[in-house]
């Protein structure tokens, strides 16, 4: 194994489980390797160092770094962040509520409202309009920033 091998996959395999064998192959190149050894000790001292709190937490450099961040590629921020994007909120949404309007059109609505009255409508419009209050609550919630920058509501 090379010494740029065998550093690529320590980087690699970072806070993953090595297999048995490469782990073999990368201790015996390490034993015989002088100058990986040294560079791997330096490199466990640095993230060892990262980990600790040397660094104090700096809230106002992290905010100019994602503030600058953003302003060069707002789309790429978006996607390392995780976010559902705005299209499959919508898509979502549309299929919820198709999916709602459409689960009782199988029910004979008039046969349950002679039998039990038209009482049992109010849980079943409650039940509705609770789901769509949270999807939509949850959506605007989501994409706040994006939905007060379209509407201009600075």
């Amino acid at each position: 194994m090379s010494s740029h091998d065998t550093l690529e996959k320590i980087l690699e395999y970072d806070g993953d489980v090595m297999p048995l064998t490469l782990r073999l192959k990368i201790a015996l190149h390490l034993l015989v390797c002088g100058s990986c050894s040294l560079e791997i000790t330096r490199y466990e001292a640095a993230r060892s160092l990262l980990k600790s709190d040397f660094f104090p937490p700096s809230p106002e450099l992290e905010g100019i770094i994602m503030e600058k961040i953003y302003r060069e590629d707002p789309e790429a921020f978006m996607e390392t962040s995780g976010a559902i994007s705005f299209r499959s909120w919508v898509i979502i949404g549309i299929i919820v509520v198709f999916s709602l309007s459409s689960s009782f059109l199988g029910m004979n609505f008039g046969k349950i409202a002679a039998q039990e009255g038209s009482s049992f409508l109010l849980p079943l419009g409650i039940t509705i309009g609770a789901i769509v209050s949270a999807y939509g609550a949850l959506f605007i919630g989501s994409h706040l920033k994006e939905l007060s920058e379209r509407f201009r509501l600075h």
